[in-house]
């Protein structure tokens, strides 16, 4: 796996919302949390990404036969190269757990949430 540093760590730890992307039957299907959401539960290791989740249904179908998942972070707090605003993709792969310990920090941190988004980053791209 690989960690997160650098400037995408920045850009992660102020980053407003995250917008994941899977594919299924149909194509691409996209989803989106707040940035918030997933530092409440934290990063663990720098290597995997949690994300509290309520519905994410279409998501749960697709990861079911394709555990190949994106993520798109952004903000204008941190400069890029062309102005104000950077980005940072990551690439990895994703599973949806309902029990276990991620499901029940995500439970007990959110009690909307119905599970956890657990992607396994395996590549982080600078975007801006």
């Amino acid at each position: 796996m690989v960690k997160i540093e650098g400037n995408c760590k920045d850009i992660i730890d102020k980053a407003e919302w995250v917008a994941v992307a899977t594919t299924g039957v149909d194509g691409p299907q996209l989803s989106a949390t707040w940035g918030d959401y997933i530092r409440t539960l934290g990063i663990r290791d720098g290597e995997i990404v949690l994300v509290p989740i309520a519905g994410y249904y279409g998501t749960e179908r697709n990861l079911a036969k394709d555990s190949r998942i994106e993520m798109l972070w952004a903000t204008r707090q941190v400069h890029g190269k062309y102005g104000p605003g950077n980005g940072c993709k990551i690439k990895g792969i994703g599973e949806i757990q309902t029990s276990g310990e991620f499901a029940d920090a995500a439970k007990e941190k959110f009690p909307w949430a119905r599970a956890v988004l657990v992607v396994k980053i395996q590549e982080i791209i600078e975007q801006l």
